[in-house]
């Protein structure tokens, strides 16, 4: 019995894998499905099946639903059928298929245009792109292609400005947002045509950007001795724990963005000069590191002892096999939160990613006194407007900055006239 549920778990962490890597899901996502595959296993357990297929499956459903139609479902019992129905297909097929749009989206991509907008959403997906940025993707040139239709454009050769211009100030929508997750679709989509020879002209640069200015949340931090309590838990026994170690330091020591990390190569590693050197993901910049003595003997540690046998010139690879390279860097992100929840750290009201990681050590950095310059060079940042960001954390230097308000005479408040005046 203990072999069978030891095969089902298994099933589930490499059902779970598939969901984060290959599928971007959230880890707030993975964590609900694994939540039903435990009630599953505790059903399993309870009713004598030492083998999970389609019939437990059915079984499972009918115990929990009865005779209720997907439509009569809450929300939470439709998460628990989708895991159902997920974890059979992985079991079945190695893979899960998600639909590529939502059921309340037309599926129909048809024509020329609709042809090139498939292979467009293809490349993206390949690229890493999220199941949610997928979605809005697909909704957005669906209903570019469908205008595109009325109009009588059969050929993405025919697009020109005034069709986009058009499109864009008769499409319905309340939120600012939508409007500008729409036009930064259409400039993304406009660009790989004009890449792609698909167009004579590059319109992306000429459709109007569409800004929406906010306030920054204040970055969330943690402690030192909060990092290092982090660092401290991650269990270093197997393959696994040690690249997990070594990217957890590549991130609270360096400060590195996950997707910095995740892309990490060999040729980036100069142990001569104990450098790190990479071209940004995020802004295209070179950035050189110190290779702390630390760091590198986590990376050390996990390419003696941890990392598979491959010829892939990334540095971090998945833990399962077929071994190979983040497919995205939400891998990275995954490998930090898990982290941080298991050492019982508290994160209310805090973001617990690697990009946490960086602010904390950003913050650190400012409480030593160290110049923006230095923390802007350190950070990879462009020009120190970047690294402002992390002045309103510095509550302690602020403080220095505070003027005394001088008083303020009674008679100004008894003045006849005056907004104080009773």
């Amino acid at each position: 019995m203990n072999k069978h549920f030891t095969e089902f778990n298994e099933l589930t962490n490499s059902a779970g894998n598939y969901l984060e890597q290959k599928l971007c899901y959230s880890l707030k996502t993975s964590y609900e499905y694994a939540k039903v595959w435990k009630r599953l296993r505790e059903f399993m357990f309870s009713n004598g099946f030492s083998h999970y297929d389609k019939s437990v499956e059915e079984q499972f459903l009918r115990f929990n639903f009865k005779n209720k139609s997907w439509k009569d479902l809450t929300v939470s019992q439709r998460v628990t059928y989708n895991g159902l129905k997920m974890l059979t297909e992985y079991h079945q097929t190695g893979k899960i298929n998600i639909p590529s749009l939502p059921s309340k989206y037309p599926l129909d991509f048809r024509g020329p245009i609709g042809k090139v907008i498939l292979d467009f959403l293809r490349r993206r997906q390949q690229r890493g792109m999220s199941r949610s940025s997928l979605h809005n993707y697909q909704r957005h040139l669906y209903e570019f292609m469908e205008y595109c239709e009325k109009r009588g454009i059969g050929s993405v050769g025919y697009i020109d400005l005034p069709l986009l211009l058009h499109f864009i100030n008769q499409y319905n929508c309340d939120k600012k947002t939508v409007m500008i997750v729409l036009i930064s679709t259409l400039r993304i989509f406009l660009r790989y045509l004009f890449k792609e020879n698909l167009t004579a002209i590059d319109y992306s640069s000429k459709v109007p950007r569409c800004k929406k200015v906010t306030q920054p949340k204040i970055p969330s931090l943690y402690s030192k001795e909060e990092v290092e309590k982090l660092i401290a838990s991650v269990d270093r026994s197997s393959p696994t724990g040690k690249r997990n170690y070594a990217i957890i330091m590549l991130a609270a020591r360096l400060g590195l963005r996950a997707s910095d990390i995740s892309r990490l190569k060999f040729k980036n590693l100069h142990w001569n000069t104990s450098t790190i050197e990479i071209d940004q993901v995020k802004t295209g910049n070179p950035l050189q590191l110190p290779l702390l003595p630390d760091v590198g003997n986590a990376i050390i540690d996990y390419l003696q002892y941890g990392r598979p046998v491959s010829e892939e010139p990334h540095v971090f690879l998945t833990g399962r096999p077929p071994y190979g390279c983040f497919t995205t860097s939400n891998v990275v992100t995954h490998v930090v939160q898990r982290a941080i929840i298991k050492a019982g750290i508290d994160t209310k009201n805090r973001r617990f990613g690697p990009h946490s990681l960086r602010h904390s050590l950003g913050f650190r950095m400012l409480e030593k006194s160290t110049m923006l310059p230095v923390i802007s060079e350190v950070f990879g940042h462009k020009s120190s407007e970047s690294t402002r960001f992390y002045l309103r954390i510095d509550l302690t230097s602020m403080k220095q900055c505070m003027l005394d308000v001088p008083p303020v005479p009674t008679e100004f408040y008894q003045q006849r006239g005056g907004a104080f005046y009773g």
